[in-house]
């Protein structure tokens, strides 16, 4: 679902206009967005601190069943710096710090855990939650695991190519994924993009 840029695997089987779906990390690309309100008409929120994609947001004309947020997911509810990429070109930077962004300066932005996030909204289960996160993905997927929000689906892009530690982080993180009953259903063919689905979509006498 998405551009070939911007785009995961979703599980569609288990999308409908009911579903509520959480994109985090916009940049300058709603394809993914698009395409699941386009097909499934359900509603989308997407959050992004970053301000080159708060004014990018500003300038387009969204769909309908787009809500836009300017904070990020974190593992905590807090303010926190967000670090500029080194490439001015670029959009997407981070608070967290890794080889892509410049430590020298930066601005504060806010952060919400999902579990915040979910109560503001006042959803209790959400069908597919959508991270580019630029390297915060170890930390908050921890926290999201001990979250009692209801996930459905699961897409993450992992950015291990961006620390020394990066691939133990991401078997860590994979391992702790599927403890809490994740399965891997799609994986992009740059290894980046990973898919995961609750079991108990897939077999629903399943404990949860």
């Amino acid at each position: 679902m998405g551009n070939h840029y911007g785009g995961f695997f979703v599980a569609t089987d288990f999308v409908n206009e009911s579903s509520i779906v959480y994109s985090f990390g916009i940049g300058e690309d709603i394809s993914f967005d698009e395409g699941l309100i386009n097909k499934y008409h359900c509603k989308v929120y997407g959050f992004d601190p970053t301000p080159k994609s708060i004014k990018w947001i500003a300038s387009r004309e969204l769909p309908e069943g787009f809500k836009f947020h300017d904070f990020g997911i974190g593992e905590r509810t807090e303010k926190a710096v967000f670090y500029f990429p080194k490439n001015p070109d670029f959009v997407s930077g981070s608070v967290v710090v890794q080889n892509n962004v410049n430590t020298a300066g930066g601005i504060e932005v806010e952060l919400k855990t999902l579990k915040d996030t979910a109560h503001l909204l006042g959803h209790s289960k959400i069908d597919v939650l959508k991270m580019d996160i630029e390297g915060s993905e170890y930390s908050v997927l921890e926290n999201i695991l001990e979250s009692e929000t209801q996930i459905g689906q699961i897409l993450v892009e992992f950015h291990d190519r961006l620390f020394e530690d990066g691939r133990e982080k991401t078997l860590r993180v994979l391992n702790q994924m599927k403890k809490s009953g994740y399965l891997i259903f799609g994986i992009s063919e740059t290894y980046d993009e990973v898919s995961f689905i609750h079991k108990s979509l897939l077999n629903p006498s399943l404990d949860s």
